[in-house]
């Protein structure tokens, strides 16, 4: 299985080998205890469900104190150059962290705050037009993460190979589309279809969340995976990182399906 970022890719490979190697090349056997987190454990410092948890809480709570911030700081007529600028470089970081792996706190930590920035511009700019929207699309993200959690807890939806693989794909298919929109819109100044509120915009976001929504099943398998293979505890941060790409890109289409619905 590979990661959808890609993020736990590595983690979800090792998961599968007796043996699982780490970036730099070097090689570990797999523990002894294998399949009782409790051993492992005791024998050395690993990935654990609790751990991921924190750290996912931890960037999430970054983010949204750098929302905040942004929110109050910068006044209107700079919403949209901060926010421009705060995607660009969120982009950029988020791609290096996927593909290089990182797991390094305080580059996540940055992350976590070029998103804040970017959400809260976001935010702002969407709110003074619409007033309340921000509100109804925080309820209605946490409701999706929740509603997914629970589903996947419960095995109502099973993250079979085949399943991730139909997930991942679809999420990178929609990923370039959005680059290549983006970079159109850029030049012509038009949003375009998928983007001025019409109806294909509303199908586009509603695939959007869809996707969204079954990438964190994809998620919660490749951490679990990890866990089970009794990756190094820094591991978790690549978990918690991808959660909070997906939470980020759920609110973002839930937020624009909402404004396509409040206009005039």
């Amino acid at each position: 299985m590979k990661s959808s970022n890609p993020v736990l890719g590595r983690i979800t490979a090792a998961a599968q080998q007796p043996t699982y190697s780490v970036p730099g090349g070097q090689t570990y056997e797999q523990p002894a205890g294998y399949g009782y987190p409790e051993t492992v454990q005791a024998s050395r410092d690993v990935m654990t469900i609790d751990d991921v948890v924190v750290k996912t809480v931890s960037l999430i709570g970054v983010a949204v104190a750098a929302a905040a911030a942004t929110w109050i700081l910068v006044p209107t007529q700079a919403l949209v150059p901060t926010w421009i600028a705060a995607m660009l470089v969120g982009l950029v970081l988020g791609l290096v962290i996927s593909f290089a792996q990182i797991t390094n706190p305080v580059i996540l930590f940055t992350y976590a705050v070029v998103e804040g920035v970017f959400l809260g511009a976001v935010s702002k700019a969407f709110e003074t037009r619409w007033n309340g929207i921000v509100l109804q699309a925080v309820i209605a993200t946490l409701g999706v993460f929740f509603i997914m959690a629970a589903l996947y807890r419960a095995r109502i939806i099973r993250a079979t190979p085949k399943f991730m693989k139909v997930v991942i794909g679809a999420a990178a298919g929609l990923a370039v589309v959005m680059l290549v929109n983006f970079g159109i819109s850029l030049f012509t100044g038009s949003a375009g279809p998928l983007r001025n509120g019409g109806t294909i915009a509303i199908i586009f976001s509603l695939i959007c969340i869809v996707v969204a929504a079954l990438m964190f099943v994809v998620s919660f398998q490749q951490i679990e995976d990890g866990v089970a293979a009794g990756l190094p505890r820094k591991y978790g941060w690549l978990g918690a990182f991808g959660i909070l790409v997906e939470l980020v890109w759920l609110y973002l289409e839930i937020l624009r399906l909402i404004s396509y619905f409040q206009e005039d």
